[in-house]
């Protein structure tokens, strides 16, 4: 089993007339997998502040296995089969950490 974490960066574009049902979609999903999956250790996500259906998410796994375990579970399949007609654009980037904290 892999000990490096798993970084990554979705950019996501949302049709803007489902903007805020896929927010209410995503936090329901944040919070149900920092709750539930060990191996999640960090999920942030954020809006581009002049353009509100441009989102960022900033993905922390404890290692690749915790990230594909996560992609198989009940409540991410279903938040990715209830947005998937709103995300127009949809670009994962593999990020490599250089300084992450945060405050317990």
């Amino acid at each position: 089993m892999s000990r490096k974490p798993v970084v990554r960066m979705a950019e996501l574009e949302i049709d803007p007339d489902t903007l805020e049902t896929y927010r209410t979609l995503l936090t329901e999903e944040i919070e149900t997998s920092i709750a539930l999956e060990d191996g999640v250790l960090s999920l942030s996500a954020v809006s581009i502040r002049n353009n509100p259906n441009r989102i960022r998410i900033l993905e922390i796994y404890a290692n690749q296995e915790a990230y594909e375990a996560h992609l198989r579970t009940p409540h991410f399949i279903k938040y990715k089969n209830q947005t998937a007609h709103m995300v127009t654009s949809l670009t994962l980037i593999e990020v490599d950490p250089i300084a992450m904290r945060a405050k317990p």
